[in-house]
């Protein structure tokens, strides 16, 4: 019995220590940033994120997704950041304003 409880309290430290890394990995790493970063199938999921807390999603999506397939880099966060991903930060329209959300 004594054997059962230290392999379980062993395998809940290793459980333990394996999902604290995961998550440090998720956290914010710049260097995980930047032109080319993404993979074209990614761009959906990094734009849903992108856009999660504007009242113009349609749009934002629209565009994200645009800017996403042309530099495969979405910036982190839901505003701002963008100098991480030159690309995305300096497309612009034609009038000079933003193109990327």
């Amino acid at each position: 019995m004594a054997k059962l409880i230290t392999y379980l309290l062993f395998v809940t430290i290793l459980l333990s220590f394996v999902f604290l890394t995961m998550s440090k990995e998720a956290e914010y790493n710049p260097e995980s940033y930047g032109a080319g970063s993404l993979k074209s199938y990614q761009c959906g999921g990094e734009c849903t994120r992108r856009c999660s807390n504007t009242k113009y999603h349609k749009p934002c999506m629209f565009f994200c997704q645009k800017c996403c397939a042309k530099c495969l880099c979405v910036p982190p966060g839901t505003y701002g950041n963008k100098q991480v991903c030159p690309c995305y930060n300096n497309w612009k329209t034609q009038q000079g304003g933003p193109k990327c959300p």
